[in-house]
């Protein structure tokens, strides 16, 4: 199952205030009073006035996204963080095998990374978007980890994400429909696993 994800996160009013007037910005409600808004090309070229470029070389630690930001974008970003901190985040995984992107900007600089890893094989406090989760602020919780207590698994590619934007979807959404089904198959011995749970979210 693959998983693809290019997106910026940070407190849900600082993103509504800094896209409030772009035609391309799409707004998804995370949990903790974080929001993601996706990246695309459309938003990179409205943002920066320039269509983005990707590389063509796996992530490294010399270049850890896909998405090249450019000086423009970055600059763009350091501003936002002026505000609190902002991190763009990056993956991709497919048959479990990807990469883990990310970078935190507060105070108008970077404070945290570019860290890239394609392995996993650390501590998950340590995975980059764990790590910059945490820099921003986000709580411990009953989920296992930053990426799943603020809803991180619950679309698994851009167009996912813009659509539980556009159709102002919580990031409970998933839980409340396990939940509403479960309800009505209460009679029955076995209950389904919860959308969203542990083994769900598809990254190793």
């Amino acid at each position: 199952m693959s998983y693809q994800l290019s997106a910026v996160v940070a407190d849900v009013e600082l993103l509504r205030e800094q896209t409030a007037e772009l035609d391309h910005a799409v707004l998804a409600a995370l949990r903790q009073d974080f929001a993601l808004l996706p990246v695309t090309p459309q938003l990179v070229q409205e943002l920066t006035g320039a269509l983005p470029d990707f590389a063509t070389d796996e992530p490294s630690a010399e270049q850890p996204f896909q998405l090249l930001l450019s000086p423009a974008l970055t600059e763009l970003l350091a501003r936002w963080s002026l505000q609190g901190p902002v991190a763009y985040l990056e993956a991709e995984f497919a048959g479990g095998l990807g990469h883990q992107s990310a970078v935190v900007w507060l105070g108008g600089e970077v404070s945290w990374g570019p860290r890239v890893d394609r392995l996993l094989d650390g501590p998950r406090a340590e995975w980059p978007i764990n790590a910059a989760l945490a820099r921003l602020g986000a709580e411990p919780g009953p989920w296992i980890d930053p990426f799943a207590e603020l809803g991180l698994h619950l679309e698994r590619h851009t167009d996912g994400w813009l659509t539980h934007g556009r159709r102002g979807l919580s990031a409970d959404y998933w839980d409340e429909l396990a939940e509403e089904w479960e309800y009505r198959q209460s009679g029955q011995e076995q209950q389904p696993e919860r959308p969203g749970s542990v083994g769900a979210w598809g990254i190793p």
